[in-house]
């Protein structure tokens, strides 16, 4: 999974560089990578980063290595330099000034890290109105003729594929030995399994390539500020590991106090705290259900949901995506049915869903759901991977978003429930009997930046905290964050709207799908992206969406300013123009820079109709 980089262009505050602070000597990876400019030469420097890697800034300039070879990656594409290579390139100071609003204060936030915004009017909440409908009830989709040239043009790939594979097995049958089973082993590829691999996405594998990923919604993958200071401190203390899986040795106080944290923080009454987000599903599920029970799941739920309802040996049946008439018809013959032949009641019928579909953008119908829990009494799973944090005015999920009763299960790195729940994980789920615990210092920065949304209240599930000023343990600066993330969420979404761009998911959503359809205009769009504006995008393409919808997906984070987000609008409508994208049936085509003049009034107004 990836998502958009986008470099801050700090016009306000160039005549700050002079006096900037020494930029400390820790340097710590975070979750999110900072945009890199491709020069003409094959060598790349940094020009921004957002909730980035820190780079070390050196005096002297090393030389240049040596030229790469080209067409590695797809037709002259370069070769990317190693980290620790990067690390080294001088920052591009024009784009990149380190400014920090207040180097007295170690506490004080980058402003290449976190971008430095107190404008009130760049703030909003989110939440969900009683006079809205629910928002996966608009989407747009372009007239017929875009889906009948995108499969055209996926149709004369595979053709020539085809043919330029038939002649290449006669003329040049060393290019394909790696098809062909040899000395009675089977062989590497399957030919017909790996065709779409070979002859198209390696074709433009080099936008695939490019170091962008990051979930940081609320900034704060950051090398300074309380999260990494705490971070560090528990290195020093318990090191970077506990060696051993939570049901054994790899227990800490730590974990105990995040736990107890996180509980209390979603409203629930335990938590089991899991150290790998995929592992969060795929072996909850076989310790929820087994055998003679059914699994009703959405057909877009993420693979970790499929591979954990596959593992539990449980009858699954899927839903359409976010489709409660097509939920309930599948829950209405199953508990008058039965199970087949036997026609013996379910032992358990668990429905599983998203609270924020990372693909797609668009969020669960929760309300309905609630309601047709109320009346078929099933059990409910939520995935809040992408919506914990992101959504609700305090932070706490599409459960808060929405304003319902959280007391049910939900995952993103954690399973939270009531204390019985609990329980039975902790015997039974193999993440926490087998799995390595999550180490100390993520531990820490879960505790940390919890604490931060949650204020003064969570002193007394992690003492530690107490140690941190106390500005910022108040909980406005988490808040505030959530609100800058909210703002920028409904400015970018109602933005691109505007401009004729065809744009899946809610308003509130941090996660943007904007439709590019044609697969030849996917790589064309992302290196444009590059080459004219200095900005990475991501792509999102078959297997990972349907094979008609390839799109950029941009993942948004408090952490962008205004400026950053009108930088970005301007370069997506240059290149949208340009490759003609903008088909929204609506009509409607607003120039960049009304939009961008008339942004806070466009949210002020998506508020007003909430």
């Amino acid at each position: 999974m990836a998502t958009m980089s986008l470099a801050h262009l700090r016009k306000g505050f160039r005549s700050a560089s002079a006096a900037r602070s020494p930029s400390p000597t820790r340097s710590t990876t975070q979750d999110s990578v900072s945009l890199l400019s491709y020069q003409t030469d094959g060598s790349r420097q940094r020009s921004g980063s957002v909730g980035s890697k820190v780079w070390e800034e050196e005096d002297e300039q090393e030389e240049a290595p040596a030229a790469r070879p080209r067409g590695w990656r797809g037709k002259n594409a370069k070769m990317p330099l190693r980290w620790t290579e990067q690390a080294k390139k001088e920052a591009t100071v024009v784009l990149d000034e380190d400014f920090i609003p207040n180097p007295e204060d170690a506490y004080s936030l980058r402003h290449s890290e976190y971008g430095f915004d107190e404008n009130p009017a760049h703030r909003s909440e989110s939440t969900w109105g009683l006079k809205k409908r629910y928002l996966g009830d608009d989407i747009e989709e372009p007239s017929t003729y875009i889906f009948v040239f995108t499969y055209i043009s996926y149709a004369l790939l595979q053709l020539f594929g085809h043919a330029r594979e038939f002649f290449g097995k006669l003329l040049f049958p060393g290019d394909y030995v790696n098809l062909r089973a040899q000395d009675g082993y089977a062989p590497l590829f399957s030919d017909f399994d790996s065709f779409y691999t070979r002859r198209l996405k390696l074709r433009i594998d080099d936008c695939f390539a490019r170091p962008v990923s990051s979930y940081n919604y609320l900034g704060f993958a950051q090398s300074r500020g309380p999260c990494a200071d705490q971070a560090e401190s528990v290195v020093q203390q318990l090191g970077v590991t506990t060696g051993s899986s939570r049901g054994a040795a790899g227990t800490s106080a730590l974990h105990i106090q995040c736990e107890r944290l996180m509980a209390a923080f979603l409203g629930v009454e335990d938590c089991l705290v899991v150290g790998m987000g995929f592992a969060t599903n795929s072996t909850t599920l076989p310790a929820l259900v087994s055998k003679g029970c059914l699994v009703i799941s959405d057909e877009l739920n993420h693979a970790s949901i499929r591979f954990g309802a596959r593992l539990s040996g449980a009858m699954i049946r899927q839903f359409k995506h976010n489709d409660m008439d097509d939920l309930e018809s599948i829950l209405r013959e199953a508990i008058s049915q039965g199970m087949p032949r036997t026609h013996r009641p379910w032992k358990k019928i668990l429905v599983v869903i998203e609270g924020l579909y990372s693909m797609e953008g668009d969020l669960a119908n929760l309300p309905r759901i609630i309601e047709l829990k109320a009346r078929y009494k099933f059990f409910l799973f939520m995935d809040e991977a992408h919506s914990i944090g992101a959504l609700g005015k305090n932070g706490r999920g599409v459960c808060d978003y929405f304003g319902v009763n959280p007391r049910f299960g939900a995952s993103g790195g954690y399973i939270a429930g009531s204390h019985d729940l609990i329980a039975s994980l902790r015997l039974k789920s193999h993440s926490h009997l087998y799995a390595e615990a999550m180490a100390p210092p993520v531990v820490s920065q879960i505790i940390t930046s919890t604490a931060s949304i949650m204020g003064p209240a969570a002193i007394s599930f992690a003492p530690a905290l107490a140690s941190l000023p106390s500005h910022l343990m108040t909980g406005e600066p988490g808040l505030d964050r959530i609100r800058r993330l909210a703002f920028n969420c409904k400015y970018v979404h109602g933005a691109l709207r505007k401009l004729g761009f065809i744009v899946y998911g809610s308003h509130d959503s941090p996660i943007v799908p904007l439709l590019v359809y044609g697969p030849g205009k996917l790589a064309t769009f992302s290196r444009l992206m590059l080459t004219r504006h200095n900005i990475i995008v991501v792509l999102a393409a078959f297997p990972a969406t349907p094979l008609a919808t390839p799109r950029i997906r941009l993942c948004l984070s408090s952490a962008h300013t205004k400026d950053d987000l009108d930088r970005l609008l301007r370069a997506l409508d240059d290149v949208g123009s340009t490759l003609g994208l903008k088909l929204s049936p609506s009509g409607q085509r607003m120039d960049v820079e009304d939009v961008i003049r008339g942004g806070v009034e466009m949210v002020r107004q998506y508020e007003r109709d909430a």
